[in-house]
């Protein structure tokens, strides 16, 4: 368990110095919001645009690999959002909200970075084709979802607020023209090449860092009940469904297997604070939920990590 956790704390002492320097006053909250900006606007769809450019997609992208994953996020999203309906009572727009919290992973952020440093960057082959879907599915599902509770948007207007929450997104920007040239085979000369290299080697250590900054904007307080509900199902349940779909029924490679167990097993994502913020429902018991699951991350993620050996 040493060994394990030799692999994942670095992650988050990275995480920790971020939210240490914010806490500090020694790096500015304006900057935090810069630094964000950067990596998720720029550094990461570059490393994303990279990855799938160079994938081989009849090699990682497996049918049973993605149903594998999604399945479980799909049973995560309809859990949370019952449970916090039936148990906690909450309001059906609140409800959507914290199922959002089981639905969508910090598969970017924390999830390569922790499949890398436990497996190798080799080994993240099928962690790009879980992501490459990622944003699509889950704010196709997520936003279709709350229109329907809302029942104020139907036909053009709700296609046109599902397309608008995709395809402006800079990650599904840099996932989509990787695809671009991975099929039509175009290659990328060497110096834009070199230019993404520069790019990409900066993207997961700053993110983390500023993700550390980010998360001192959380306080934890809130419905300790539901935050407990969504970090069960995050850390738990999710990654327990892929593990046992994926090991049964899908049938996968210990690679596949570990990129989607590993992937699952995230705290929830910033994304899931955008999602609560754009409706404004249950902001306070999300923000929570990700500093919260976040810090517990740290044991799901090793014990996953031992368990798949």
């Amino acid at each position: 368990m040493l060994d394990i956790l030799a692999i994942v704390v670095p992650v988050f002492l990275v995480v920790g110095a971020g939210y240490l320097a914010v806490w500090a006053r020694l790096f500015a909250d304006s900057a935090v919001d810069g630094l964000m900006v950067f990596t998720q606007k720029f550094a990461i769809p570059c490393l994303l645009f990279s990855a799938i450019a160079t994938l081989d997609l009849g090699a990682d992208f497996d049918l049973s690999l993605l149903v594998s994953y999604y399945t479980g996020s799909t049973i995560s999203f309809f859990v949370g959002m019952l449970g916090a309906r039936l148990i906690f009572r909450r309001p059906m727009i609140d409800s959507v909200v914290i199922g959002f919290c089981g639905l969508m992973a910090n598969s970017v952020l924390l999830g390569l970075a922790i499949g890398e440093s436990a497996y190798g960057i080799d080994s993240l082959g099928p962690n790009y084709a879980i992501i490459a879907l990622h944003a699509p599915f889950c704010y196709l599902l997520g936003i279709i979802t709350m229109e329907i509770v809302r029942a104020e948007a139907g036909g053009p207007r709700l296609a046109t607020r599902v397309l608008k929450g995709i395809f402006s997104n800079a990650l599904m920007i840099g996932i989509g023209l990787g695809f671009v040239v991975n099929l039509s085979g175009l290659p990328i000369p060497g110096v834009v090449d070199d230019a993404l290299a520069l790019m990409i080697r900066a993207a997961l250590p700053a993110a983390l860092f500023g993700l550390g900054g980010v998360l001192y904007r959380y306080k934890p307080e809130g419905d300790a009940g539901v935050i407990a509900m969504i970090c069960a199902i995050s850390l738990v349940l999710h990654p327990a469904i892929a593990f046992a779909m994926g090991s049964t029924i899908g049938n996968l490679s210990q690679g596949q297997l570990r990129a989607a167990v590993i992937t699952a097993a995230m705290a929830p994502g910033v994304n899931t604070y955008i999602f609560a913020d754009m409706y404004g429902a249950a902001r306070r018991v999300v923000a929570s939920s990700i500093l919260i699951g976040t810090a517990l991350t740290v044991l799901a993620a090793s014990a996953w990590i031992w368990i798949l050996g």
